[in-house]
């Protein structure tokens, strides 16, 4: 048997099948997407099986050894990687690399092991007691009372005496798997449905096929009971569902949520789990003990079989698009090509869709389904909108009159507050007061900022710390001060102006550790604390039904970004951090604080307006000719050498212009953060409406400069952000 091997080693030039011989004591084991050791050169690396042949034309070495006793792409999988490829100009093998926990990946030094516990249960029971010893007797006794008995229970029992039962055949020795991950929550039971979420369900249900749907379901109308209704169904004929969300934060609520519907069939996937515990996840997916997987992006290629819903929460999240390594997808996209798969449904829901979701819903291409009004008829919580430039003259805190006196009433009535600040860190930059001198990382063009819990300055882009200094280091002066505000200088004025308030500050610098932010959660949910203060994590998803007040300390942070997505995200960002108030019986209120009170996407947050911000908002992007109106792929052309990237850059440029037709191009110019881990970087924007040979000219590209060690290009199409 002839079998062609993708070898595991990301690499452009070898990023194709190789034929090796299958010798007959390995016959028995080889199927298609398992993976098998090989020789290479002079190496020993590891790939998958992609093809299975009866003979080849030329001479070819023996595989080594089959690495697995189960498949780990399934046929579904593998013609799904050869799809990504195509549409991301990745390696191929990098497109299934990405679908795997580690413990599944070429060996990088960590082995991952199944950890396995051993029971003891009576084989039979007519036994002579009068034969057994003490301890012997001890043993069956405890094996009477309980059936199944795990060695660690059998502290003081030594291994003799139970492998003298084991060998008499009294007691049966079994090992089992042991998953790291338990769900030991007690179901409850459902809910009613209101009369629009049944309208909803009803509509899925009465075509189960392949049909992808916008769910515009204002934030507090139940869009989560929903899907749930419908996985429930899809689990009454058999059938398994996938659940996306966009952050880590948002996990534990869903799991929990799902847990109390669904029991034990239910497996997350997340990067905040361990390699082990994301191992274990992905085998009892395989095995089919868990039909409902929960998770963020990488979560849609678990390796399910019979897909019956799969559903994409909080579909405007940027999260779901993978922008800073290869393979560039967007799991939205991922979700829609194994919903045609299994022919089922894909639900996408959100109170803010992006515009091109939301226009492809009005073309048909979607289907439109809609949950106009809270739960129990609650109603939209109170916006109001203050301007920082006339406050700024009454106050020199980061707080409007309005928004502090709104807290201290919150605090009074012993209810909860969201604060919305979307940047961590004490200062956003460091600067002299006397020469201008601004600490500036040495690696990247971007200001550091100053975390004053460690006293420390921080990249954070490349990682790069240093300590604060007291003197300047060019004018020598003691005047060094630090500007712009994060979160933590939020927290510390809060609790010089509130002293007796609880604040819980959640963002990456107090999430980082693992398991942080669920107990972050639940620590604000059982009322530990009456502030939450945090950058976007606290804006999507999380429900509490004390919180009766949001504040935005800023509202034009992501305003600011030089980004054609600036306005969306702005408006996206504030209409969700709004939606946490007022969730339960007690009215809500929202405080937002902007210099900008007159820009478009701050007026129509004010009204909860959607429809209106989606208007203005495409009739600027259709005058730029930007999404929707047309397609977006982003060259970046990077490298050390500044002048020698700008060179080939430009010579780039001109192949695309001689070669498309109708495409606008735009560039080169520099990135956004130009250098980066002293990494100089120029982009390049494509402007189209159709493909075209788009690809074919870009793989050419690709291919010209493959062997060039000393410039990288990086094409993403449809980029979240440059």
């Amino acid at each position: 048997m002839i079998i062609g091997v993708l070898v595991e080693l990301s690499n452009k030039n070898i990023d194709r099948v190789f034929d090796y011989n299958v010798p007959d004591v390995f016959l028995d084991k080889i199927k298609l997407g398992i993976r098998v050791k090989v020789p290479f050169g002079r190496m020993e690396l590891e790939g998958f099986v992609v093809e299975i042949k009866n003979n080849t034309d030329v001479s070819v070495k023996d595989i080594l050894d089959v690495v697995d006793d189960e498949v780990i792409l399934n046929e579904e999988l593998l013609e799904l990687g050869k799809k990504m490829q195509e549409d991301t100009l990745s390696t191929l093998i990098s497109c299934y690399q990405v679908m795997l926990p580690k413990a599944l990946k070429a060996k990088n030094g960590t082995t991952i092991n199944k950890r396995l516990d051993t029971y003891y249960h009576l084989k039979e029971d007519n036994i002579d007691y009068s034969k057994l010893t003490s301890k012997q007797l001890e043993i069956v006794k405890l094996c009477l009372e309980k059936k199944n008995v795990i060695k660690k229970e059998l502290v003081n029992i030594s291994s003799s005496s139970l492998s003298t039962l084991v060998k008499k055949g009294i007691l049966i020795e079994e090992l089992v798997d042991h998953y790291r991950v338990s769900y030991n929550e007690k179901i409850e039971p459902k809910k009613e449905l209101t009369v629009d979420q049944r309208k909803v369900v009803d509509e899925v249900l009465k075509n189960p096929l392949h049909c992808t749907y916008l769910l515009y379901g204002v934030t507090g109308s139940g869009k989560t009971e929903v899907y749930m209704e419908l996985i429930e169904d899809a689990l009454k004929t058999g059938k398994t569902s996938i659940v996306l969300v966009p952050e880590i934060s948002l996990t534990p609520q869903m799991v929990l949520r799902f847990q109390k519907r669904f029991g034990n069939n239910i497996a997350a996937l997340h990067s905040a789990l361990s390699d082990g515990e994301k191992y274990d996840e992905w085998r009892r997916i395989v095995s089919g003990d868990a039909k409902i997987v929960i998770g963020a992006r990488s979560a849609i290629f678990a390796p399910l079989k019979n897909i019956g819903m799969i559903i994409v929460d909080e579909e405007h999240s940027d999260s779901y698009k993978q922008d800073d390594s290869n393979p560039r997808y967007n799991a939205k996209d991922v979700a829609i090509l194994r919903g045609k798969y299994h022919n089922c449904p894909v639900i996408m829901g959100s109170a803010t869709p992006t515009l091109e979701s939301f226009a492809r819903a009005k073309k048909g291409v979607f289907k439109l389904l809609e949950l106009p009004n809270r739960i129990n008829g609650k109603k939209l919580p109170n916006i109001k909108i203050i301007d920082m430039n006339e406050m700024m003259k009454k106050t020199t805190g980061h707080f409007s009159l309005d928004l502090l006196n709104a807290i201290k009433v919150r605090l009074e009535r012993d209810e909860q507050v969201i604060l919305l600040l979307n940047r961590r860190g004490y200062s956003s930059f460091v600067t002299c007061k006397n020469c201008g001198y601004t600490f500036k990382c040495p690696n990247c063009d971007i200001t550091l900022t100053y975390h004053k819990s460690s006293n420390t300055l921080r990249c954070h882009y490349c990682g790069y710390g240093t300590k604060v200094y007291d003197t300047c280091p060019e004018c020598h002066e003691k005047s060094i001060s630090d500007l712009g505000v994060g979160t933590e200088k939020v927290e510390e004025e809060l609790n010089k102006l509130l002293p007796d308030s609880k604040i819980l500050r959640m963002d990456f610098d107090t999430t980082s550790r693992k398991g942080m932010h669920e107990k972050m959660i639940m620590a604000f949910k059982n009322q530990e604390y009456n502030i939450l203060l945090g950058t976007q994590i606290v804006s999507k998803g999380l429900d509490f039904d004390n919180v009766t007040l949001v504040g935005v300390i800023n509202a034009d942070t992501s305003l600011n970004i030089p980004d054609f997505r600036s306005s969306e995200t702005t408006f996206s960002l504030l209409a969700q951090v709004a939606g946490r108030a007022g969730r339960s019986d007690k009215e809500g209120e929202v405080i937002i604080q902007t210099f900008n009170p007159e820009h478009y996407a701050i007026k129509y947050t004010k009204n909860h307006d959607y429809l209106g911000f989606y208007q203005q908002e495409m009739f600027i992007r259709r005058e730029l000719k930007y999404p929707p109106f047309y397609y977006i792929c982003y060259l970046r052309i990077s490298g050390k050498d500044s002048n020698y990237i700008l060179c080939e850059a430009n010579k780039i440029k001109r192949v695309l212009e001689n070669n498309l037709d109708s495409t606008i191009i735009l560039g080169p110019s520099p990135a956004n953060i130009f250098r980066l881990s002293n990494i100089y970087r120029y982009g390049i924007i494509l402007k189209y409406k159709k493909d075209g040979n788009l690809r074919e000219v870009l793989n050419k590209i690709i291919d010209h400069y493959k062997d060039n060690s000393k410039i990288k290009i990086d094409i993403n199409f449809n980029p979240s952000h440059f």
